[in-house]
């Protein structure tokens, strides 16, 4: 497109983009400009992915605030990013079958996918192998990792393909995240899904941003996390180092999952990262990145979402030369465990794009796409983990706490982990252990020789659990395995029995059990 004609169009775009359209209202986005938008948004993904990469997780009690280093070349990183690739088995399975595919083949094609999983993703992989309806893989009931960040790096292909439309990403959101999320892990999704959507139509990030927010219940904590960030950002435009501060010691210590590790994924609080990003950022590419970076934590993945957004907004051809220069390079080239290299993924969002846009009452027609704009509509409320906090971690090495009878083995994974383990090597095998606290669960591995067992609280058997898994699960440090986790208790003393059952899965080559550590919730 000649700089004149761009000129125009954009023009034309930026007026209905600069008030920000409201429900109902026509929006009109030339082809051109539209395939500028959605590779931007692509490209904004590996930028933001790469250049968040090396900080990952390698600042997670405070912010980084040294130079970042970046070299063009390092966006071909990008090409073997979970960040990526994952969202692409959705996206593989909606061209296959169809965008109205149901939830069952999206879930089995993401389970029996040859990448390997963790938290979120990995539980519900694991549900789904054990046999639990596709429709009810990540309640809060079945997956305690539901709230964590996993379907908020793995929506933005959802908010692509639904542009000026948050309604229509929203019922997609509800099929896809209900795969691997649940509440805030699910709001997480919908509403960075919702500002991808709005951002077609809209250039002022501070609206995308509170715009969005109508995606998601107000009552949610996630959408009460982000507002805090705003209201941060609005009595202080200048600092984004307080925002970071009042996250710190507001919201970092909600985190269910991962007590036991430095690093934090709740959704909430990396989703609040990037909102910090993007407001103090004000547009501009290499701060937005730089401070989603400073705030730490997840810090590729955040940096992709934030970068995502920027790159709607102001389509691919405004994105820095030194950011982008080496996409043409690497464009055919697939991502890993996908057929989609970047070209292809733009070609396939913008089919997907047509499908959409007719299917809510717009048209494609004379190289124009006449939008029906939506207001972002939320679901009903669903309640999470809330205000649960961890009380205490108790290893199985604290033999004042634990007690255990039969024939248990003590194992250390090695390897520079040398957390202690017990395993149980027979059914019949017991271990107990009292808490105080409204919640129970137990951490440990996942494995091809292991078994299943039963919990009992005050006497009371409470679960069935399998620990079976097609591949050992758990060694990694970061990556524990719950075996089985229990809420609703009434606050106060309770005991804990595990027993080794006398049953295992067919597959499972014995009957083991792989503790490492009690966690009780208040």
């Amino acid at each position: 497109m000649s700089n004149g004609i761009k000129t125009l169009v954009m023009a034309a775009l930026g007026a209905a983009a600069a008030s920000c359209v409201s429900d109902g209202n026509i929006v009109e986005i030339p082809a051109e400009v539209m395939a500028d938008k959605v590779r931007g948004g692509w490209a904004g993904k590996m930028i933001g992915v790469m250049y968040g990469r090396p900080m990952e997780f390698a600042v997670t009690d405070r912010m980084y605030t040294d130079s970042i280093k970046w070299s063009p070349e390092n966006v071909a990183g990008a090409l073997g990013e979970d960040d990526i690739y994952g969202q692409m088995n959705f996206m593989a399975t909606m061209e296959q079958y169809g965008q109205d595919v149901p939830v069952d083949s999206l879930a089995k094609n993401f389970a029996f996918a040859e990448f390997s999983l963790c938290h979120a993703n990995l539980q519900a992989r694991k549900n789904y192998l054990d046999g639990e309806n596709p429709a009810a893989l990540s309640t809060v009931v079945n997956n305690i990792h539901c709230e964590d960040i996993d379907f908020q790096i793995e929506c933005d292909f959802i908010g692509f393909i639904n542009p000026c439309m948050p309604q229509s990403s929203n019922r997609m959101c509800e099929k896809v995240g209900s795969i691997m999320s649940a509440a805030d892990g699910l709001y997480a999704g919908m509403y960075v899904s919702a500002m991808h959507a709005i951002a077609y139509e809209c250039s002022d990030i501070d609206s995308i941003v509170e715009r969005a927010l109508g995606a998601i219940p107000a009552e949610s904590t996630y959408a009460a996390c982000v507002r805090d960030v705003i209201e941060a950002h609005k009595a202080n435009p200048a600092d984004w180092t307080a925002a970071w501060r009042m996250l710190d010691e507001k919201w970092a210590p909600y985190d269910v999952c991962t007590p036991y590790h430095s690093f934090n994924i709740d959704a909430k609080l990396n989703g609040a990262y990037v909102v910090t990003g993007l407001l103090y950022g004000d547009g501009d590419w290499y701060r937005t990145m730089s401070i989603t970076v400073g705030c730490g934590q997840d810090t590729d993945c955040n940096t992709a979402t934030a970068a995502a957004v920027l790159g709607i907004v102001n389509g691919y051809d405004a994105i820095p030369d030194n950011l982008k220069s080496h996409i043409p390079a690497i464009a055919d080239s697939c991502f890993t465990y996908t057929t989609y290299s970047f070209n292809r993924a733009v070609d396939q969002s913008m089919k997907f794009i047509d499908e959409n846009v007719t299917a809510n009452g717009g048209s494609v027609a004379d190289g124009v796409y006449r939008i029906k704009s939506q207001k972002p509509v939320s679901p009903a409320y669903m309640s999470g983990f809330g205000d649960m906090r961890v009380g205490e971690l108790v290893p199985v090495s604290d033999g004042t706490r634990w007690k255990f009878e039969g024939a248990w083995e003590d194992f250390v994974y090695g390897s520079g982990d040398d957390a202690p383990y017990r395993v149980s090597t027979r059914p019949g095998d017991i271990a107990e252990i009292d808490f105080d606290g409204t919640g129970v669960a137990i951490l440990g591995s996942w494995n091809t020789d292991a078994g299943c067992g039963e919990a009992y609280i005050d006497g009371k058997k409470v679960r069935d659990f399998d620990c079976y898994y097609v591949t050992e699960a758990g060694k990694y440090e970061g990556n524990r395995a719950y075996l089985f986790f229990v809420r609703g208790l009434e606050p106060g003393r309770h005991s804990l029995r595990i027993v080794n059952a006398d049953r295992c899965n067919p597959a499972s080559s014995a009957n083991r059990i792989y503790i490492e550590k009690m966690i009780a919730y208040k």
